[in-house]
């Protein structure tokens, strides 16, 4: 059973292998073992800063200037932000009864409302639903909605759920919700979910006709890092009433941590594509060195080229298949995703990134044979930085993990420049959440990566398969693969076309002699000219 999509477990520490990548340079290092990527049960209650720092708590400035009853006024929550950065981080209350706090995955899925949801019955193509608290989503977050300019705070009502036998207390108070699920009511067809946030600033999305899969991140600090990483929470929402026919609905909120305040708003558009805008301002209240931007987190336990953990009757269980960027020189790059044994970090470096994200090629239910988790539906997510998003690099991590219930993929765009304490950073981007990215590369693609046991020794067999209508049966005659490999070598390389399938494969073997850590490059030419992407990919033990 595969617990929630917003939930992933703390791995235990891990040796780590860092290399940055610059047009497929390379060169390792080995930090020193650390913690990487705790996520919800992270410890946002360690962040101890006694509230008496406070006129206000937080949740009382918000009040003040957003609350129940008063206009709404999109400056304004940023300027919450702006105001809550010049003092103290002040943890969320931890007031959460333990007859839900402890609950089970199953108790927690049990709990259902008996209100339709918010809008459901206007008309207006978009309806809300406020989300219990309890499992692992202890902490609460102010949701206000927002109709004809005016606020209304949506309180808690024990009376307006089901919890299926859970012992909860009669005399319950107003507890809040540990988030909302967006559900799209199109003019033709079945009401469906197509976004939830929920738990610390994560939230995901999906496109009609999906399951949920990879996890966004509204911000990421510190990942991987021997410090720990930090995780900021949402403290509220204003959620405008959408528009009845425009498919579109707006969200306001306020982030904060020990480091940094910010505002997001973030404009949701489903359909056969789900089109997200997030427009971000942060306040830092420290200098950050190590930022994620347009962050977002996956699965990958293991498939063709990675079956180190595959004693299973399915032959693959994988969210992503890989990470594909679009770098500002426009050179197309996929970077097959795997299950390592010891903690991977991979720095893509670049300037004015044009787009990346990982994404799910395989759409086989061949591919997975899971009839429960059907990994063929998960959406594959691409971000399009808007604005210049100037010299830094897409960042990788690939943390081992033993069990698919792990999110153990995470990438994301660091900045090279750090944040300023007391300074104010905008940034913006869209999330294009679908079966494909919205971009297509207008080259062969990599379609298949597989590898397995070679001719002796250490060594590995790869083979890789491009697929592309210039590759059927007008395929050109020059064409050939360039391959390089560092450290380590390789041999037999071999091309070997299928233009009934439009599809080139490329054989060879690795040979890492004593290395534990190589890094190759695969790209086919044709007349000098490149008529791939370029295949990435990193061998390990």
């Amino acid at each position: 059973m595969r617990l929630p999509d917003c939930l992933a477990q703390e791995p235990s520490s891990h040796k780590s292998i860092t290399v940055s990548v610059s047009l497929g340079a390379s060169r390792p290092s080995h930090p020193r073992r650390r913690d990487v990527l705790g996520y919800l049960s992270a410890s946002v209650a360690a962040l101890s800063v006694a509230p008496a720092a406070w006129a206000q708590t937080p949740q009382e400035t918000i009040a003040t200037r957003m609350g129940d009853g008063q206009r709404f006024d999109p400056a304004a929550v940023t300027d919450i932000a702006r105001q809550l950065s010049k003092k103290p981080f002040v943890p969320l209350p931890n007031d959460l009864p333990d007859a839900l706090s402890n609950l089970t995955y199953d108790q927690y899925v049990s709990i259902k409302s008996t209100q339709p949801p918010i809008w459901s019955t206007e008309g207006r193509g978009i309806a809300l639903e406020p989300l219990h608290r309890g499992f692992v989503f202890n902490n609460a977050v102010d949701l206000f909605i927002v109709e004809d300019g005016a606020i209304r705070r949506l309180g808690y009502d024990r009376t307006q759920f089901n919890f299926n036998g859970i012992n909860v207390p009669g005399d319950l108070k107003d507890i809040g919700y540990s988030g909302f699920r967006l559900i799209a009511h199109p003019a033709e067809g079945r009401p469906y979910d197509f976004a939830i946030v929920q738990g610390a600033t994560f939230f995901r999305a999906l496109a009609r006709g999906q399951n949920y899969g990879v996890i966004a991140r509204a911000l990421t600090l510190r990942p991987a890092e021997a410090k720990g990483e930090e995780f900021p929470i949402f403290r509220s929402f204003w959620i405008e009433r959408p528009s009845t026919g425009s498919n579109t609905i707006t969200i306001h909120g306020v982030l904060d941590s020990e480091s940094t305040t910010g505002s997001v708003r973030m404009t949701f558009r489903p359909g056969d594509m789900t089109i997200v805008d997030v427009e971000t301002t942060l306040f830092p209240r420290v200098n950050l060195e190590h930022v994620g931007l347009g962050g977002m987190a996956s699965t990958y336990f293991y498939g063709p080229n990675d079956r180190r953990t595959a004693d299973d009757i399915r032959p693959a269980v994988y969210e992503s298949s890989g990470l594909q960027m679009l770098n500002g020189q426009g050179e197309w790059l996929w970077r097959p995703l795997h299950n390592p044994e010891t903690l991977q970090i991979s720095a893509f470096v670049d300037n004015s990134p044009r787009g990346f994200g990982l994404l799910q090629r395989e759409r086989a239910y061949e591919a997975f044979h899971d009839d429960d988790q059907r990994f063929e539906r998960r959406p594959s997510l691409w971000i399009e930085p808007l604005g210049d998003w100037s010299q830094g690099s897409v960042q990788l991590l690939e943390i081992p993990t033993d069990a698919e219930i792990n999110d153990n993929i995470l990438t994301y765009w660091r900045p090279r420049a750090p944040m300023a304490a007391g300074s104010e950073v905008p940034f913006a981007y869209r999330q294009y959440w679908g079966w494909n990215s919205p971009e297509r590369p207008p080259l062969a693609t990599v379609v298949a990566t597989r590898s397995g046991r070679g001719s002796t020794g250490r060594r590995r067999r790869f083979t890789v398969d491009f697929s592309g209508d210039m590759l059927g049966d007008n395929w050109p005659k020059d064409l050939k693969s360039v391959l390089t490999v560092g450290p380590g070598t390789f041999q037999n390389l071999k091309l070997l076309p299928y233009p009934e399938r439009k599809t080139v494969r490329v054989a060879f073997e690795l040979d890492p002699g004593n290395e534990n850590a190589c890094e190759m490059r695969l790209i086919l030419e044709a007349g000098g000219k490149p008529i791939s992407e370029t295949w990435l990919y990193r061998w390990t033990p």
